[in-house]
């Protein structure tokens, strides 16, 4: 069986490093905020290319201090797309303010920049662009229409470690970038973890006292804060899986080409659309969209290959987020309906690239033609 990730195989390839810095931590007696939380953060910010990173306990928590850092909070609206992950809606309710939903582009499937500026209110504060599936948003235009608002801008790129827009790397045109570590990411750790990066030395500052209490360096709260601390032997699993990640990244995106190659001749008919080819995506999901989705997703598990749904249902179609659709969302539903995720680890994939390319043009012209 081809799994749709396969973080325990990552780790598997570096295991003997992954272990010596496990040992070397426990030896160290230095267990939260120690050396290899300091070294993580001094390199990847270096990678991200800001001049701040702040490990934290997880993507939730990143985009939720960078926001309240911001001052965003009770009272506030803060834009987003629905087609993501909950996690960067209830980011933005854990500050008290309310996300606004708005649709996505077909080409880009990331923010649509009219939509955006579309769900402006008196009331909107700052806006959390999405790089979905590891493809930068418009970064450019959407931070024209902050700017013309005067709007504040954390970027959620929990999937998109290494993505970037004309050399310039996501996570660096907004206030902050924030990342996740869970294990399935292109960067992953072996539990949760997370980091905001950012060129703001005062909001950096600002996020590094909120993650512990709020405090200052005598342990006083200057301001209500909570407990996200990304601890020492997490920081040592991504320490050593750090230097690994450009070439993995390579890796998904010829793993991409074989798929794009293998699939365009359905797609040119109509049968499957296919994920446009960005420069400067990393890939972290490989998503097609066809009619038949379920039918297609089970002949392919019977072929041998798991696959995911990234996302479906989207969040505006999910009791805890109903209210907050600023519009009515039809790309976004589009994607919803038909997406799957097929297999784009490396570790996953191997050398069956062309293995699984066959078995999804099977399973589709088996199950979606008219």
């Amino acid at each position: 069986m081809i799994p749709q990730a396969a973080p325990w195989r990552r780790i598997a390839r570096h295991r003997a490093r992954i272990d010596a810095a496990i040992a070397a931590t426990l030896e160290s007696k230095h267990y939260i905020l120690g050396p290899e939380v300091e070294r993580f953060e001094a390199d990847f910010a270096a990678f991200a290319t800001a001049r701040h990173c702040i490990g934290v306990a997880s993507g939730t928590d990143a985009l939720a201090l960078a926001l309240k850092a911001l001052d965003v909070g009770y009272g506030d609206e803060v834009i987003t797309v629905s087609m993501t992950a909950a996690a960067t809606a209830c980011a933005i309710k854990l500050t008290g303010a309310t996300p606004r939903l708005v649709d996505i582009d077909l080409r880009t499937r990331c923010m649509d920049v009219s939509a955006l500026e579309a769900a402006i209110t008196s009331r909107t504060v700052a806006i959390v662009p999405v790089h979905l599936h590891g493809s930068p948003a418009d970064m450019p235009a959407i931070m024209e229409v902050a700017r013309k608002y005067r709007l504040a801008v954390v970027e959620d790129c929990a999937q998109a470690h290494g993505a970037h827009i004309a050399n310039r790397s996501v996570g660096t045109f907004g206030d902050a970038g924030a990342y996740s570590f869970y294990p399935t990411k292109n960067l992953g750790c072996v539990g949760d973890g997370g980091a905001v990066v950012t060129s703001d030395t005062g909001l950096a500052a600002k996020i590094r006292a909120l993650r512990t209490y709020g405090w200052n360096k005598e342990r006083e709260s200057l301001e209500y804060g909570w407990n996200s601390r990304l601890d020492e032997i997490q920081a040592a699993i991504l320490n050593v899986l750090l230097p690994e990640l450009p070439a993995s990244n390579d890796e998904r995106v010829e793993i991409s080409r074989i798929y794009r190659e293998g699939l365009t001749s359905l797609a040119t008919v109509g049968l499957v659309a296919l994920p446009v080819a960005t420069i400067g995506s990393v890939l972290h999901q490989f998503v097609i969209v066809v009619e038949r989705r379920d039918p297609v997703r089970k002949s392919l598990l019977l072929k041998g290959v798991q696959t995911g749904v990234h996302y479906s249902p989207a969040l505006h179609q999910q009791p805890a987020f109903a209210e907050y659709a600023s519009s009515l969302l039809p790309v976004t539903e589009t994607l919803s309906a038909g997406c799957i995720s097929l297999p784009i680890q490396p570790e996953a994939v191997g050398d069956s690239a062309r293995e699984i390319v066959a078995a999804v043009s099977a399973s589709i012209l088996c199950e979606c033609r008219l």
